[in-house]
């Protein structure tokens, strides 16, 4: 490998870390040792640690040495937190209408993630309108396959989420995938969020897949742009993505 002697020290020793020879938390081998190890001198070894400090693989702790820095993920939120979850933390009321809940013929996009293209398959749509602070906010509607779909098609949704009932019916979500995307409002939208008709709203589309890979929960939310934000904080090492309401 090409270039600086301390940044190929750095890049083998990146390598390892990621290939779990130093798993996370454990400790590196001394200055010294890496000095000898890799025949360098020890100004040249601790640009190395350097360089893997700088990229936030490992922490250095007064007094103990050099450490594998624990594992992150790479968005601050875990990946089933939903833009409720975030709202209620930042101290808004979010409550929850059930606008529908019956079992229907799913729609080309949403039965072609299951697989069925023939538009005969029917799921759960659970449709629901979050209101923040007394104000309609967010249009969303999600759709479950069987057999979920008739084990929770009773639960009252304006108490209980959607994915606590599936996991009281044994459904195991493992990830989540999510597009954002900027839209206007529609005729039937603009009546349930109380907004005037191609009013600016982001669209999110997501899509929960649980443990085997199969595809768990279809979800498309239809934020009101004036009252809806996303926010992105960037480091060098891991981006915090979260949803909000902008400040008034």
């Amino acid at each position: 490998m090409a270039g600086p002697r301390y940044r190929v020290i750095a890049a083998d020793l990146a390598e390892r870390i990621r290939a779990g020879e130093y798993p996370p938390g454990t400790a590196l081998p001394a200055q010294r040792e890496l000095s000898a190890r890799y025949d360098v001198a020890l100004a040249t070894a601790r640009q190395a640690l350097q360089a893997l400090i700088d990229d936030g693989l490992i922490v250095v702790e007064a007094g103990r040495g050099t450490f594998v820095a624990p594992a992150r993920p790479a968005y601050r939120l875990d990946t089933l937190r939903s833009f409720v979850d975030d709202l209620r933390d930042q101290g808004h009321q979010v409550t929850t209408e059930v606008v529908s809940c019956s079992l229907r013929a799913m729609p080309a996009w949403v039965a072609s993630l299951w697989g069925e293209r023939d538009g005969t398959a029917k799921a759960l749509r659970l449709e629901r309108l979050r209101l923040l602070d007394g104000v309609p906010a967010i249009h969303q509607v999600s759709w479950v396959d069987q057999p979920y779909a008739q084990a929770v098609r009773g639960v009252d949704f304006t108490g209980t989420a959607l994915y606590a009932a599936l996991a009281d019916a044994g459904m195991q979500i493992a990830s989540a995938s999510e597009r954002i995307a900027a839209a206007t409002l529609g005729e039937a939208g603009a009546a349930l969020l109380h907004q005037d008709a191609d009013s600016p709203v982001l669209v999110s589309d997501r899509v929960t897949r649980t443990r085997d890979g199969a595809v768990g929960v279809v979800d498309r939310a239809v934020l009101a742009g004036g009252l809806m934000q996303v926010r992105a904080e960037r480091t060098v090492h891991q981006v915090s993505v979260q949803w909000g309401a902008p400040p008034r």
